[in-house]
């Protein structure tokens, strides 16, 4: 049972996955938004959590594969939710502090290492501040942060779940 439920879950959180990633896209080439960094980082923790989640569904592990399955989808709901935060700061902080330019992603990472990239990222730039699109009254970032404390809750039950079942079958065996 715990198995079976697990593997439709995984196969859940793709989808839901597949579609918010599917609305960023619309968002960028047929609106026409531009992301910036943050954006970005947050896409890749998006990609990285929709493919943990297919691989899962479609494997269809045991019990210990599930339990990295799930603990591999909370780690990456877990940077995403991270980078989220940090532009929802980003952009209810004053606009008067964020005046120059910043080169982007691509730039950072061709002519930095690593951690200084990150950094500078999550530094923010002028271009993270801003609010371009709304639904409900939610920027992106903000729907972004939703998913991924969503994610987070849904890995969470099942890391719990999984340790409930071994527990039990450890007191019944």
């Amino acid at each position: 049972m715990f198995l079976a439920r697990s593997r439709s879950l995984f196969l859940m959180a793709f989808t839901a996955g597949a579609l918010a990633l599917g609305a960023s896209l619309y968002l960028e080439y047929a609106v026409g938004l531009e992301p910036c960094s943050l954006c970005t980082v947050q896409r890749f923790f998006l990609v990285l959590l929709t493919a943990i989640c297919l691989i899962a569904a479609v494997h269809g592990p045991s019990r210990t594969g599930c339990y990295l399955y799930w603990l591999l989808s909370l780690l990456s709901s877990l940077g995403g939710m991270l980078t989220a935060w940090r532009h929802v700061l980003l952009q209810n902080s004053p606009q008067e502090r964020w005046q120059g330019c910043s080169p982007g992603l691509e730039y950072l990472l061709g002519n930095m290492s690593w951690s200084g990239a990150l950094k500078r990222v999550f530094q923010g730039t002028a271009e993270c501040t801003r609010i371009s699109w709304t639904l409900f009254d939610m920027s992106i970032p903000e729907w972004s942060l939703l998913f991924f404390v969503g994610m987070i809750c849904l890995g969470i039950f099942q890391l719990l779940q999984f340790l409930r079942f071994t527990r039990c079958r450890a007191v019944r065996g």
